[in-house]
């Protein structure tokens, strides 16, 4: 009688926690208090619908199972009414994509069994489905394995990772437990902002750190007891040689473009950071080419790594590529021909020195249209400034050197140009990978002189690649996607955070608030 009497009041107060109504999908953790456990209401007046748990009799002193529902068929009633109807979720972009994200298993994000504070942001982001290296990689890292994956640029691997980082950390635990290592400034702001944004349900501390930044900033902030580091190698070197950032307790290091990192640039760098990790550390390594240098690392320092590769081919689906022979002097006339003829959305062009990017962006800005320019040797504030201005849509082109070529996601820009044909197959790869992003549309415009013509055809057979002669007139249709939103009523206000040609630039460098694809005038005038 005494042990019915404990079944009662346990299943009361459990009742009670858990409302009525609450179910989820069957592969869901349940047995984690913040995982997607929601209850069920009645979207017309909030009340909890009819009860799918077993409900204790009041007076009775038994209990008797009610008859069971269809679990599958109610998850999208659990979505309406319950913890995700709180959720501000952009406007669903529903552009046609390429296979590169869409060959997935059919998996969802809550299929992870992630935390209900990360899965909002993760959809708060406009995340509707894992891509297929998320798909392959989140479940793996999560296992706490060695992970080796090489995938096309923008296919979503920072969110491969980002996410079962978040998931692993212990908010409750102030010291460093992950670390991000990305080669670039700009890299690193960029995924800073985006582990920010997903982890903003998590309260989890995320710290970015780079070089050309002040020193006594990033001490003053560590101190303040950060979860995760996002940082270029020299820098967290430094902090850590200082004895500034302790990684005696970081279970789980991240290298972004690790082909880059493991390239003779940091040389040695990275063996350096890794002595300051313990033994049991997890170490994932992300990038689209993998060259000697990786496999020497991964022999080193990896403990039984489980391989990903989705490289079916390298080059993105969505991106068709053209080459125009032209002589030297004829260059800026062509470029001046593209810009009138093409329906640019945004475009990054190409050169291959820091000097040739700042006299090709003052030509540009002679013939009367709006341009910024990048390179290594600026300033870190005005890379800085350049950088947001660009991703806000404040400019159409940017002229850049190879600083820009890596990881960079701006899903806005639709053309890049190759002013200075790249004498190397990785940087060619990783250039036209800025358009095309996450299974979009663009197009890749190369100007190719006398002198490249031999390098033009050595990583069209690397790549195995066919890069096109450029046609009189371009197909609107091969970098150019219709804009469709799913409630357009409300387009205005997520403009600035939807991907692609979603988000439309007026000649003054406004976002359009009607509902359009490019705000394209027929002038030079951008």
């Amino acid at each position: 009688m005494l042990i019915a009497t404990y079944i009662k009041l346990w299943l009361r107060i459990h009742l009670r926690q858990y409302p009525a109504g609450g179910h989820m999908k069957q592969n869901l953790c349940w047995f984690y208090g913040s995982f997607a456990l929601t209850p069920a209401f009645d979207g017309s007046r909030g009340a909890l619908k009819q009860s799918t748990m077993t409900t204790v009799a009041e007076n009775s002193g038994s209990h008797s199972p009610e008859k069971p529902v269809n679990h599958t068929n109610n998850i999208r009633d659990v979505d309406e009414g319950g913890w995700k109807a709180k959720l501000v979720i952009p406007p669903r972009d529903l552009r046609k994509k390429t296979s590169d994200v869409t060959d997935t298993k059919g998996n969802e994000f809550e299929d992870f069994c992630l935390k209900r504070e990360l899965l909002m942001g993760i959809f708060e982001k406009g995340w509707e489905k894992p891509s297929p290296i998320q798909e392959a990689s989140i479940p793996i890292a999560l296992l706490g394995r060695d992970i080796l994956a090489r995938a096309k640029n923008g296919t979503g691997k920072t969110g491969a990772y980002i996410i079962p980082m978040l998931q692993r950390i212990d908010v409750t635990k102030d010291h460093i437990q992950a670390m991000a290592i990305v080669p670039t400034r700009e890299l690193a702001l960029q995924t800073s902002q985006i582990c920010i944004e997903l982890s903003k349900h998590l309260k989890a501390r995320v710290m970015v750190t780079t070089g050309g930044t002040n020193l006594k900033d990033d001490i003053m902030r560590i101190y303040e007891n950060v979860h995760v580091i996002i940082a270029t190698p020299g820098r967290i070197l430094d902090l850590m040689e200082k004895r500034v950032a302790q990684m005696d307790r970081c279970n789980m290091l991240i290298l972004d473009e690790a082909d880059k990192l493991l390239s003779q640039d940091f040389k040695g760098l990275l063996d350096k950071v890794i002595s300051f990790l313990p033994q049991d550390r997890q170490i994932l390594l992300y990038s689209a080419t993998f060259p000697l240098t990786v496999e020497q690392f991964m022999k080193k320092h990896l403990h039984n790594p489980y391989e990903i590769n989705l490289m079916d081919e390298l080059t993105l689906k969505g991106v068709t590529q053209y080459y125009a022979f032209v002589q030297e002097r004829q260059k800026v006339h062509c470029l001046n021909t593209l810009f009138s003829k093409l329906q640019i959305n945004q475009s990054i062009i190409f050169c291959n020195s820091t000097q040739r990017v700042e006299l090709l962006a003052k030509k540009i800005t002679e013939l009367g249209y709006s341009c910024y320019y990048i390179h290594a040797k600026m300033s870190q504030q005005h890379r800085n400034r350049v950088f947001h201005d660009f991703r806000a849509g404040l400019c159409r082109n940017l002229v850049c050197s190879d600083l820009f070529t890596r990881g960079i996601d701006i899903q806005a820009v639709n053309v890049v140009i190759n002013f200075d044909f790249p004498k190397m197959a990785e940087t060619y790869l990783h250039r036209i990978g800025r358009s095309g992003r996450f299974g979009h549309l663009g197009i890749a415009i190369n100007l190719i002189t006398y002198d490249d013509r031999f390098s033009l055809h050595r990583i069209e057979q690397e790549l195995g690649t066919e890069i096109k002669p450029i046609p009189k007139v371009i197909d609107k249709n091969l970098y150019v996607a219709d804009l469709q939103i799913e409630d357009p009523e409300h387009t205005s206000q997520f403009c600035s955070s939807l991907p692609g040609d979603s988000v439309a630039y007026c000649t003054e460098g406004k976002m359009c608030k009607s509902v359009c694809v490019l705000c394209v005038r027929e002038d030079k005038k951008n």
